[in-house]
């Protein structure tokens, strides 16, 4: 739940930010830089991890690269309960059939709930002014997409590394160099002059790296969908940022689709 928090606001950062990929690149420069005091002490990754952060790496850059392209186009209490609703299910039907991971009738129906809830999120009356909203719609399912692909390929990295620490650490010392040259590539020697961004970025880098620590750590040692499906439930927060600090709207329907959420997350600890 924390891990759910610290995703909502650093997502509502980017997306509030007018330049979106130079903010995504110094999130992950945020990143890359707390990564480097690490590393003297981390071991290095056997050849059998090292080709799982490689395919991480990928995944991680299309989904920051759609993600920037669905905040353009789409509203943010529009376009991030799409992408991560829609996740847990691809995410779950994948652990089931490929991973052999086996679900109660429990935790299955709570899942179900999560994503029902999470969608209807999404299909709120846009803002007044929203342009473009079925183009925020198609980045919105392909980020989707690339969040289920790194979702599992980043919890097998967890499992197949010595400790899930090691694979952290480098995965996100690589990453932020990935799209920090990606942006530099698009945005040249603007990037790098003093701006607000620095300090924003910063603050969201902390915020993505610690929540995403949590889940990679909580992906080792419990089934990936239910841990998924949980930290899905950062669009109630992302509602509430929606409603209340971006005057997206929050209506009646938006409510109803926060208590099946909620509903989704007891039967889930049940």
């Amino acid at each position: 739940m924390l891990a759910a928090l610290f995703h909502a606001v650093w997502n509502a950062l980017v997306k509030t930010n007018a330049d979106r990929l130079s903010m995504m690149a110094w999130i992950g420069i945020t990143n890359s830089l707390a990564m480097l005091p690490l590393i003297p002490f981390t071991p290095w990754p056997t050849p059998e991890v090292w080709h799982i952060i490689f395919l991480s790496l990928l995944f991680h850059i299309g989904y920051k690269l759609f993600l920037v392209q669905a905040y353009t186009h789409g509203d943010y209490g529009q376009v991030y309960p799409l992408a991560r609703g829609l996740a847990p299910a691809f995410i779950t039907a994948i652990g089931f059939l490929f991973l052999g991971e086996q679900l109660s009738l429990n935790t299955t129906l709570a899942i179900a709930l999560i994503v029902l809830g999470i969608i209807s999120l999404a299909w709120r009356k846009a803002a007044p002014g929203a342009m473009h909203q079925h183009h925020g719609v198609y980045y919105a399912i392909g980020t989707a997409l690339f969040i289920a692909a790194y979702t599992l390929n980043d919890a097998l990295g967890g499992r197949t590394a010595a400790s899930p620490h090691i694979y952290i650490i480098w995965s996100f010392l690589l990453d932020g160099v990935l799209i920090s040259a990606v942006a530099w590539w698009r945005r040249g020697a603007e990037l790098f002059r003093p701006r607000k961004e620095w300090l924003i970025g910063g603050a969201g880098g902390l915020l993505s790296l610690t929540a995403y620590w949590i889940i990679i750590w909580a992906m080792s040692v419990s089934p990936v969908g239910p841990v998924a499906a949980l930290r899905e439930t950062s669009v109630v927060i992302a509602a509430l940022i929606s409603g209340y600090f971006m005057k997206e709207g929050l209506g009646a329907r938006a409510l109803i689709a926060t208590c099946i959420v909620a509903s989704g997350i007891v039967l889930l600890k049940v």
